[in-house]
C-alpha cells in the first residue's frame, strides 16, 4: 500500500505491506463550504450568541483582532478581510486596529513569512505585532484564578474597547481543542501565567487530554482566564484534509466555539475495533512539523490506538531544529525522563517548555518511538529519548521483525489532526 504522509511542504510517499496496515485514518469525509466569503459575511451579520459585528463595533475607537501564529494553518487571508472591512465601516479608524499575533510563548513571526499568513495587503495597510511572553511589563495583572494562577494579559489587547479572536479548531493535546479561548490563553499570557496553567498540577489530570473538554482542567482554566480578560467576539473555523474551510462560525467566545467543537468532533474521530503494535504517523506536515518540540503532538495523538510496549514511527521534517532553547535546555538536564517527571511533580524544578517534555514522557511511558526526518542529524535526535530510522519502511520492517510478521500497523497520515480511537 502507498501512502503519502504529511511532511514538510510536499509530504513524503510510502509504501507499508497491505495485509499489515489498519487504515489509513483519515478525517471523515465532509464537503467544504462553497463560498467561504459569503459564509463569513452571514456569520458577521448574524453571529452566534451576541450582536452582529457590525453593531459591537459602532461607537468603538479602537480594536484588537487575534490571530494564531504561523504554528496554525488558519486561513487568515480569507478571515480577515471582511473583519477588518465591518470595522472600518462601523467607524473604528485603521489606525486604532491592531492585528496582535498570538505567539504565546513561541517566535515572533515577520517577514514572508507574515506575509504568508496574512497576505501582502494586509501586512501594507494594517498595523501587526507578535506577542512576546516573556516580557512581563507589557502585559497587566487581571486576578488569581481560584486554582492558584495569575492571569497578566497583554496590554495591549486589554486595551482596546473591541476585542476580537480569531482562530482554528482542531484536537488539541492538552485543551481537548484548540480555538476559541486558546488565542487568549495561552495566546497573549505572560510566561508567569503559562508556567503555573501548564504545570503538572493541570497536565498530569487524566482528562488533559486530546478530544475532551468535559472535566479537562487543562481547558476549564483557559477559560476562565480568557473570561477574566474578556473577548466580544469570535470567528473560528474548522478544515479538512487540503485545508479548505468546511465549518465556520463566529459569535461569543464559549457559545460559538462550541458548536464548532461539536462539529469537529464528528469529523475528527477515526475508530480502529483493537490497540495495534506499530502506528505509522506524521506531525501533520508544514507548519506544525517544523520543530521536534512540535512533532511531540504527533506522537502523542497516536497514544490511544497503541499497544503497551508497542512502536509510533512519525516522520516529521523539523525543518527548523529541536525548538527552543528552554526546551533544549530541558532535555539537556533531564536525560531521564522518569526523573524529569519525579522532578518536576515533587520539586520547584520549573524550565519554560519542560511540559512538552512532559507529555513526552508520557509517550515514552507507553511505548518507544521512531523518527524520521532530514532536518535534524542522527547523533542530535538520538538524545531525544527517540530512535532514529533511515526510512519509514525500514522502521516498519524493523518492528514486523520484533513484533511478528502478523503485527498489526495503523496509518495516520495526517498526525495530530485526526483523533484515532478505540471503538469495538
Amino acid at each position: 500500500m502507498r501512502v503519502k504522509l504529511e511532511y514538510g511542504r510536499r509530504g513524503l510517499e510510502v509504501e507499508l505491506p497491505d495485509r499489515n496496515v489498519v487504515g489509513p485514518l483519515n478525517l471523515q469525509k465532509t464537503v467544504p463550504l462553497a463560498d467561504p466569503h459569503q459564509a463569513l459575511w452571514e456569520a458577521l451579520a448574524h453571529p452566534i450568541g451576541t450582536a452582529p459585528l457590525a453593531v459591537l463595533a459602532q461607537g468603538k475607537r479602537s480594536a484588537c483582532i487575534l490571530i494564531c501564529d504561523v504554528t496554525r494553518p488558519v486561513p487568515n487571508q480569507v478571515l480577515l478581510p471582511p473583519i477588518l472591512q465591518t470595522l472600518e465601516r462601523s467607524g473604528i479608524p485603521r489606525a486604532n486596529i491592531l492585528i496582535l499575533i498570538a505567539t504565546g510563548l513561541h517566535r515572533p513571526n515577520e517577514g514572508a513569512e507574515l506575509v504568508e499568513m496574512v497576505g501582502e495587503q494586509i501586512v501594507r495597510n494594517y498595523r501587526i505585532e507578535n506577542h512576546n511572553g516573556k516580557n512581563l511589563h507589557e502585559h497587566t495583572y487581571i486576578g488569581t484564578t481560584p486554582n492558584g494562577v495569575p492571569a497578566w494579559i497583554d496590554s495591549r489587547y486589554l486595551q482596546a474597547e473591541l476585542k476580537i479572536a480569531t482562530g482554528l479548531i482542531e484536537p488539541h493535546f492538552m485543551a481537548g481543542y484548540s480555538g476559541g479561548r486558546k488565542l487568549i490563553c495561552p495566546g497573549i499570557a505572560a510566561f508567569e501565567t503559562i508556567k503555573r496553567w501548564h504545570s503538572p498540577q493541570f497536565l498530569e489530570h487524566p482528562k488533559a487530554d486530546n478530544g475532551i473538554v468535559q472535566g479537562n482542567p487543562v481547558h476549564e482554566e483557559n477559560t476562565r482566564i480568557a473570561l477574566m480578560a474578556g473577548c466580544d467576539f469570535i470567528v473560528n473555523v474548522c478544515i479538512d484534509e487540503a485545508r479548505q474551510i468546511t465549518w465556520l462560525g463566529a459569535g461569543d467566545m464559549i457559545q460559538a466555539w462550541e458548536q464548532g467543537v461539536r462539529y469537529c468532533e464528528q469529523i475528527v474521530k477515526a475508530p480502529i475495533p483493537e490497540a495495534v503494535e506499530i502506528v505509522v504517523t506524521s506531525s501533520a506536515g508544514y507548519p506544525l512539523d517544523t520543530t521536534f518540540y512540535q512533532s511531540i503532538k504527533g506522537m502523542f495523538g497516536a497514544l490511544p490506538i497503541i499497544k503497551k510496549g508497542g512502536t509510533i514511527i512519525i516522520a516529521a521534517s523539523l525543518s527548523e531544529g529541536l525548538g527552543s532553547e528552554e526546551f533544549q535546555q530541558t532535555m539537556r538536564e533531564n536525560p531521564d525522563l522518569s526523573e524529569f517527571k519525579k522532578r518536576i511533580i515533587e520539586t520547584d524544578y520549573f524550565v519554560m517548555d519542560q511540559w512538552q517534555l512532559e507529555e513526552l514522557a508520557k509517550v515514552r511511558e507507553k511505548c518507544r518511538v521512531k523518527v524520521i526526518t532530514q532536518g535534524i542529524a542522527k547523533e542530535v535526535l538520538e538524545r531525544c529519548y527517540v530512535e532514529v530510522a533511515p526510512s519509514v519502511e525500514r522502521a516498519v520492517a524493523d518492528c514486523l521483525q520484533e513484533y511478528g510478521e502478523d503485527a498489526k500497523i495503523a496509518v495516520i497520515p495526517k498526525g495530530p489532526y485526526v483523533l484515532p480511537i478505540l471503538q469495538p
